[in-house]
Order: C-alpha cells, then structure tokens, then sequence
C-alpha cells in the first residue's frame, strides 16, 4: 500500500538519544533523520509515547536494543499513520494507532511493524492510548499465556502501582480472577485496593508472605508475577499453592537468588520468565490478536482504562526518568510529543 502523504512527511524529526550511559542527564534532544518504512512496517507521526523500565536500563548501559533495532529508547508510541510499507493490508495513512516497537519511541517519528500495532480505542485519547502497549502486551503474555491463569484463581503481583501492576489488577478483576499486590506506601494500597486489587500489601511494613498465607487460609496463590528477584524469590515460592507458577519480568532487586528446591519439588512448582523486546514480530502479533479480541472490548466499555500519573514534553525525559528512578509515581509515566490531551 502506498502513501499518498509521502511528500508532507519531512526528512529530520526531533529525537532523544542517549549520548552515554549514565543518569537521566544523559537524554538528550537531537535531529535525526526520520526513519525510513520497510516491508510491513507503517511510520507513525508519535503524539505521545510511554516511558518504562526498560528505557532507564537502556539509558544505564543495562539493556541493549536488539540487533536491528532503533537504538533510540521509547517502546510504545501512539499515533497517526503518515506511510504504509509494501504488504501493508490491515491499516491505511491516517489510521490512529497505538504500537509495541522494540526502540525508537522518543520521537516525532517512529517505525512499528503494522502487526504489533493496534487500533486507539474510541474513548482514549493518543495521549491514553500510548500507554497500553508495553504493559498490556507484557502482562497478556505472562500472565494469560505463560501463567495460564484461569478465572477464580489467585495471583500475587508485585509493584501494584506500577503500570504493570495497574494493568494487571483491571485485567485480572476483569477476566474473575483474585489479585493481590505489593506496593511501598499506604496510598499506593489504597489506590490498588479501589482499583480492584482484593489486598494491597505494604511491603515496608508487613510481610507479605504472612499476608498472602492469612488471606488464602494458608493456601497460597495460583501465580506470583515478579519483577523483583533476588531476596523476594525465595518468598515467593513460599506465597505459592501446590502446581503454581512463578513468573518473571524483572529483577530489580537482583538476577540472583538462593533457593530452596525442596520445596519447589514438594508443591510441583513451575519457576518461568520472560522478555518482550527481542521476541519476534510472530509472537508479538499473536500477543496483539489476542488484546484486540479479550481486552480492546473492555477498553472500549470502559471497565479498564491507563492510569497515567503526569506526561512531560518530550524535550524533558530526562525529569520523566528521574521521577520513575524516585518510584514516587503511580501508574505510568508519558512524553507528551505533540500536546495531546
């Protein structure tokens, strides 16, 4: 499909790079060349794009981008479509997306593959609409497909004011599942408790492997979903039911862990994990099948909506990096490309 809006598009765009490893200081805005549209792939003008975890790990030296991929951060961008590759069938120039990409979301401009993109709900604005893909492809994924979890079983997610754990607590609640989270301040619970977690655990004051035990009658929860690691491992499969899951996005608080086997073996656990960004387009398209079909429809009623907690002009990651780096925030939080309200 070709574009009959190729002449408009310009050939520089304002970007944010990374001029070296190190703090949100770092961030840097650049002109850049606006990248070219291959086979399959469609040009998004970006009116807004997320900031996540993963872009401050980038920014650290921590997490390189795939080979082949725009070594620019930013995961999700939405926006409207300005040029459509060859093959291109499921979108037109001018269409409002929001899309999953592996880099290159810190821009005016970005590339996304027509497959991991998705139609903006009618009641989001591309402000709101920008905030789905990463968190709604990676919760989908770990906790329906890999995790399997089944309406009326319980789950413990860790970072419940997260944009993880804030998708996952609508997502959970909305297919009949029982999720409990962790958070690090009574307003954080709060906030997780009316947006439908079961229990918010604080975990500078309680334990929540107690918690967990005396809230399910010592029997434990179906799956644990952890961006954690380290000391939390051990806990975690302490929180587990016979046959649960234990899944992985993260480690923040390290990659490492003593374990006890014993009890992995005794209750038939399942330890597993994951990450989104180098996994094919396939497996990312399969992922965007399903939100559209199970989740889009949910969206679109209103019964789940992005918790966003500020946006800040593109020209300012560098302070959205430091407030994730604070963990202050509650949901998720966004780079306003173009004004969008």
């Amino acid at each position: 499909m070709t574009n009959s809006t190729q002449s408009q598009i310009p050939s520089e765009m304002t970007a944010i790079e990374i001029s070296e490893p190190g703090g949100p200081e770092v961030l840097k805005p650049v002109h850049r060349a606006v990248p070219a549209v291959g086979q399959g792939e469609v040009l998004i003008e970006v009116a807004a794009a997320g900031v996540n975890r993963p872009d401050v790990m980038q920014r650290q030296g921590a997490y390189d981008p795939p080979p082949g991929a725009s070594d620019l951060p930013g995961l999700e961008v939405a926006g409207r479509i300005v040029s459509c590759g060859e093959g291109v069938e499921s979108f037109r120039t001018g269409d409002k997306v929001c899309a999953l990409v592996t880099g290159g979301g810190y821009a005016e401009y970005c590339v996304a593959p027509a497959a991991q993109c998705l139609p903006v709900p009618e009641n989001l604005s591309l402000l709101e609409a920008a905030a789905l893909p990463e968190t709604f492809f990676t919760v989908w994924s770990n906790v329906f497909d890999r995790g399997g979890l089944q309406p009326g079983q319980k789950i413990l997610v860790h970072g419940g004011s997260s944009g993880i754990g804030t998708t996952a607590i609508q997502m959970v609640s909305a297919f009949g599942a029982e999720v409990y989270v962790t958070a690090g301040s009574e307003e954080k619970c709060r906030f997780c408790e009316e947006l439908g977690a079961k229990r918010a655990i604080n975990y500078r004051s309680e334990d929540f492997v107690d918690v967990i035990k005396a809230e399910t009658g010592k029997e434990g929860v179906d799956l644990v979903l952890d961006m954690v690691g380290g000391s939390y491992v051990q806990r975690n499969v302490d929180c587990l039911k016979p046959e649960g899951k234990l899944v992985f996005i993260a480690f923040l608080g390290g990659p490492k862990a003593e374990v006890n086997f014993a009890k992995v073996m005794m209750k038939r656990l399942s330890i597993t994990g994951s990450t989104l960004r180098a996994r094919d387009v396939t497996f990312k398209a399969a992922i965007a099948a399903s939100l559209q079909s199970r989740v889009w429809p949910l969206l679109e009623q209103g019964r789940i909506r992005p918790i966003i907690h500020r946006a800040f002009p593109l020209a300012e990651a560098s302070e959205a990096h430091a407030l994730m780096e604070s963990s202050t925030h509650i949901g998720k939080l966004m780079l306003n490309v173009q004004g969008e309200s």
